[in-house]
C-alpha cells in the first residue's frame, strides 16, 4: 500500500511523528484538559524540536495527572522538585514551573468566560482558519492572531506563550488548519474530543 502523502515536516519522520500529523495535528480541539495539555507541552517545546517532546510526552501524563487543570494549580514546591529528577520529562525548571502558574491562569480564565475552549477559540473566532498553503516555505511562524493571543495571555499570567508558540498551539489544536494542499489531511475537518 503506498504511503499517504504528507506535510513537508512529517514526511519520512518516525512513525510517531506520522501518527501524530494524520491523527491530531491540525484537528481542531475543544475539551479544556486537552487544550491546556497542548498549551504546557508546546511551552516545553521551546528551543527545542516538537519530536523532543511527542517522544516525552507519554510522561508528562502521569507526572502532572494527564494535565488535571485543578490538580496541577496545586502543585507543591516539593511536587515540582521532584519532578525535576524524572528523566523522561524535560528538566528545565521554569518550564516544569510554569505548568503550575499557566494552570491559575487557566482556571481563571474558565471562571471567567465559563471554559478554556471558548477562551482559547475567541482568538479564532470561534472557527478554525483554513490556510491554502502549497509549500512549507510558506507557512509563518506567527502572525497578527498569534501576536493578539501571546499578549493576551502574557497579561492573563501564562508564560512560555511567545507568538510562535501560541502560533504552534493554533496548529496543533486546529484552530488553524496548516495542512499543505498536497497533504491527504488538507481540510481534513474532523474533529477531536480527546
Amino acid at each position: 500500500m503506498r504511503e499517504p502523502i504528507r506535510c513537508t515536516w512529517a514526511t519520512g519522520s518516525t512513525a510517531a511523528m506520522c501518527a501524530y500529523h494524520d491523527d491530531e495535528w491540525g484537528v481542531p480541539l475543544h475539551d479544556d484538559r486537552a487544550l491546556f495539555e497542548f498549551l504546557c507541552l508546546e511551552g516545553a517545546q521551546a528551543g527545542l524540536s516538537w519530536r523532543t517532546v511527542l517522544d516525552k510526552r507519554e510522561n508528562y501524563r502521569p507526572a502532572f495527572r494527564d494535565f488535571d487543570i485543578a490538580h496541577c494549580a496545586t502543585l507543591t514546591d516539593a511536587r515540582i522538585e521532584k519532578l525535576l529528577a524524572d528523566p523522561g520529562l524535560i528538566r528545565n525548571r521554569l518550564k516544569i514551573a510554569s505548568v503550575r502558574g499557566n494552570a491559575h491562569a487557566a482556571l481563571a480564565a474558565i471562571d471567567e468566560f465559563g471554559s478554556l475552549d471558548a477562551y482559547l477559540w475567541s482568538f479564532v473566532g470561534g472557527k478554525p482558519i483554513r490556510n491554502a498553503w502549497t509549500s512549507s516555505t510558506q507557512v509563518p511562524a506567527f502572525t497578527d492572531v498569534s501576536d493578539r493571543m501571546s499578549k493576551a495571555l502574557k497579561k492573563r499570567g501564562f508564560r512560555f506563550v511567545g507568538t510562535t508558540i501560541c502560533y504552534a498551539f493554533m496548529q496543533a489544536t486546529g484552530m488553524i488548519d496548516d495542512h499543505l494542499t498536497t497533504c491527504f489531511r488538507h481540510g481534513g475537518g474532523k474533529t477531536q474530543a480527546r
